[in-house]
């Protein structure tokens, strides 16, 4: 069974400005940034649902606990680990609505509202491995998709972790993920 954390996005630290002009191609317009972070501040909703799991692996076949693949890249950031914790981390819908809403409106306000999404779910990603870093010491998180780990590992981590149902998040044939700030990984757990 899944543990589900919630989040305030003040949880999550201040935005950083300066990494939202970042994702936004530099943008130099704080008067709209301005205004786009304070359209979003209460329309985000920061959970992420997780389990923790033993692993083993022999070279680069990997049993993760809730599925086996086979990942050289993921076999080396799992090394001296034998347990993981698998996430699912999203902001929710209301920001996707923002992004739509103003693609047909105001297509520099939906690249920023783009951009403050990323920002969000990143810091939502750290805090939550901060937290858990409180129990355990951990590897650097690792999503599916990442170096030669198939993203089709996505619909083995939907159903160990049941996402749709515990926090609302889902996920097409083409392995998008609705809400789209969203984010799956797997963090290490090193052996003590």
């Amino acid at each position: 069974m899944a543990f589900v954390k919630k989040y305030s996005s003040n949880q999550c630290g201040e935005f950083n400005k300066k990494e939202i002009s970042r994702y936004a191609g530099n943008l130099q317009d704080e008067a709209l940034l301005n205004e786009c972070l304070t359209e979003v501040s209460d329309k985000l909703t920061c959970n992420v649902c997780y389990r923790k799991f033993p692993i083993s692996k022999q070279g680069t076949a990997l049993n993760l606990g809730f599925a086996q693949t086979t990942s050289a890249d993921l076999a080396k950031n799992l090394d001296g680990c034998d347990g993981i914790f698998l996430f699912a981390a999203t902001l929710g819908i209301e920001i996707d609505r923002l992004i739509m809403k103003y693609g047909k409106l105001s297509p520099v306000k939906a690249l920023i509202f783009q951009a403050i999404g990323a920002e969000r779910i990143e810091k939502l990603c750290d805090q939550f491995c901060k937290d858990m870093a409180k129990e355990e010491t951990l590897k650097p998180r690792f999503s599916p998709g990442y170096g030669d780990l198939p993203l089709s590992l996505q619909n083995d981590i939907f159903a160990a972790l049941d996402c749709g149902k515990n926090i609302g998040l889902t996920l097409n044939d083409s392995m998008l993920m609705s809400p789209t700030k969203s984010v799956t990984a797997i963090v290490g757990i090193i052996s003590k």
